[in-house]
Formats: C-alpha cells, structure tokens, sequence
C-alpha cells in the first residue's frame, strides 16, 4: 500500500498536524510512505521532524510549469493560486497512490475537479478549533477522518460532515513533536508576558482594526513583555478576503519602532510561531479567533479575547473557546482584563480542564501512531 503525505502551502503550520504519522506508518509491512511537497522549505521541515525514519520514506518534489509560477509571483499576496496550479500540474504523482493523507481540504479538488478516481483521501485537521470554516460541506468527500477528541466529532456528527463509519479519534499528532524540556525563557526579567496571536480572518481578527493600539499600549508601559504572533498566515498576504464572511481587509505591517523596544518582540511566521514555542512559554494569551488557543490550554493559564466583530458569541459554537477567559471589545479594557488576569490566574482554569478533555483524546499511546494505525486498518487491502 503507498500512502502519500501532501504538504502543499504556503507555510509550514500544518506540517507538524500530519508529518508524526509518517514515521509510525513506515513500521507497517507492506506499507511504502511518500512525502509530496510543493517547496524545498517544506521537504527540509519534514526531513527535521522525522530524523532517521526519513531514510524509510520516498521524496517526491511536486512542480508548477513557468506559466503559474509567473502567475504565483504576481497572485501569491491575494490568492493561493499555485497550491491549485501543483494540484493540476502533477497528476500523475497523485494517481500512483493508494491513500492521501492531508491536513487540509483543498485537495480534494483532485477528485471533485479533475477526475482522479484514486486515491483515498484521508483528512487530519491542522488544529482543532471553532470557527465555522472548520465545518463546512466540502468535509464530506473525506473517506476517513481523523480527529482529535470528541468535541470535534460531536460537533461534525451533529452536522453530518462525517458518518459514524468514517471517523476515527486518534488524538493530536502535533503534540507529538514537542519534547517535555521546560519552554525557553523568552526575556530577560521576571514581568508576565503576554502573547498576541491574532488569526488573519478578516471579520474575526482584531488584527485589522485593534492590533496597532494593541501594540501601542504595550509600547507605553513597562509592566508586561509582549510577543506579536499572528498566525502565520497573516504576513503570507497584503490582502485578506472571506468569501464566507465577504470581508476584505489590508494587512498593516508592525511598525519598526515598536519591533526596536525591550518589552516587545515581534514573529510574523518563524518556527517558533509553529512549534508552540510561545503556546508554552507565555504567561498570558491575548488572540481572538485562532485555534492556538486549545494548545495553549495543555497548560491552563489566563487568556483574553478581543471581539473584533461585535459577535453575538453567547452559546454560539464558532465561539465556544472564549468561554476559556475574558472577552473584551475594545484596547481600553486591556489594562483592567489583564490585571484581572494576574490576580485571578484560576479563574478560568476548570473551564479550561474540562474543554481540553473535550478537545484531545489523550492516551498513552501517541497520537501519530494510533492515526496510523487508523489508515492501515482502514485501507490495508488497498
């Protein structure tokens, strides 16, 4: 059985989602691991991730003629154009296969558009949070889902994105690449800090609308640190559209002299922004709409959420996450909400017990393996 393992995007966020599996499933008899990317950044990624077992595991690096890569050059910063363009133009890497495993829903154009008939499509989640683009109709073309907890499939029950034939619940492979050595000290004093991860939904994000007063205050006071963190989608384009929210927002670079102060340091998609090093190492999570705040729960802590949109979040599913910590609406409650934050720092900690039980299956046995075992089960006849 060959089961490929597509990594075709434009960061390396989603990596760490599926790429632990590959080195559980290499162990099977009988089963041949091909690795597909679309970039030689992404193949050195998931080289480093899987250490020795890449030696067990095909290479192949999936190209685009010179007419899309022109056209990805001019386009990158709206659209992602040249993930369609890698999806068209290798066909027949993808017909050699028996299984794909992805991490997004994107390639299932390879079936719904142009005509593949193999191979199956397996589907990890990168992430595991609410926001209703998680949960959408294209989901139901996955021949197997595999997912981290039983929220997740509850919610996907509920709406019939899956059936009860089609899903397994494995657990989070990502947790797998995070070693337990103490998260890295991120300045040099003893103030809490702050992480500011805003999404780049361009309804949801308080990027658009708050992240310069956000950065602003920090800049004037000398009682927090701040990481700048955005999902790392955010600096990938200028322009931000949602054809689900039909909103379309300008990104605003950080300003050079906020990224010069001691108290603040700014990522705008290194490793560290991927990797949970900031998930691990903060003291308290300012964001909005990103799913990282399931990661950042492994470890209770204070959060704080900004409502960019005027939500009427209350009982509402694609806002389940800010029942984890306080929800302000505007910069000029973030001095009292993270005062708050450092007096009560339990306040929000059964909330978030009970939701990470929820979110994550955790077992003994690791995540990437009991995925693995999931598709040899599933497809081992194949």
């Amino acid at each position: 059985m060959k089961v490929g393992f597509l990594f075709n995007h434009d960061a390396l966020h989603q990596i760490r989602h599926t790429a632990p599996v590959i080195a559980e499933i290499v162990r099977y008899a009988g089963v041949e691991a091909v690795v597909l990317t679309s970039s030689s950044v992404q193949e050195r990624e998931v080289r480093a991730l899987l250490g020795d077992a890449a030696r067990k595991v095909t290479f192949v690096s999936l190209k685009v003629g010179a007419i899309s890569a022109a056209l990805d050059r001019a386009l990158r910063f709206i659209a992602p154009f040249r993930r369609i363009a890698t999806l068209r133009e290798n066909l027949p890497a993808f017909a050699a296969l028996d299984v794909i495993v992805v991490p997004e829903t994107t390639s299932l154009l390879l079936r719904d558009r142009f005509g593949l008939t193999r191979p199956k499509f397996v589907w990890i989640p990168h992430g595991a949070g609410d926001r209703s683009v998680g949960f959408r109709a294209v989901m139901r073309g996955f021949d197997l889902v595999l997912l981290s907890g039983a929220k997740v499939r509850d919610r996907m029950l509920a709406e019939r994105l899956i059936t009860p034939d089609n899903h397994v619940i494995v657990g989070y492979p990502k947790f797998d690449t995070i070693d337990d050595a103490p998260p890295p000290r991120l300045f040099d004093n003893d103030r809490p800090t702050v992480l500011y991860n805003p999404h780049f939904d361009p309804l949801l994000s308080s990027w658009y609308t708050m992240g310069e007063d956000v950065i602003a205050w920090f800049a004037g006071q000398a009682d927090y640190n701040l990481v700048v963190a955005p999902h790392v989608m955010l600096a990938q384009r200028r322009l931000h559209a949602s054809v689900e929210h039909r909103v379309v927002r300008w990104r605003r670079d950080v300003a050079e002299r906020y990224r010069e102060l001691p108290q603040i340091r700014v990522d705008m998609g290194s490793e560290a922004s991927v990797d949970m090093t900031y998930t691990r190492a903060a003291d308290i999570y300012l964001g909005d709409a990103s799913s990282q705040i399931y990661e950042w729960i492994v470890r209770p802590r204070p959060a704080i959420f900004l409502d960019a949109s005027s939500a009427d979040w209350k009982n509402n599913p694609d806002f389940a996450h800010w029942q984890l910590g306080e929800v302000i609406r505007d910069v000029g409650a973030l001095p009292g909400a993270l005062d708050r934050a450092v007096r009560q720092p339990d306040r929000f900690r059964a909330a978030q017990q009970a939701a990470l039980a929820a979110t994550f299956s955790l077992t003994d046995q690791p995540a990437s393996a009991r995925a693995a075992a999931a598709i040899v089960e599933r497809f081992g006849d194949a």
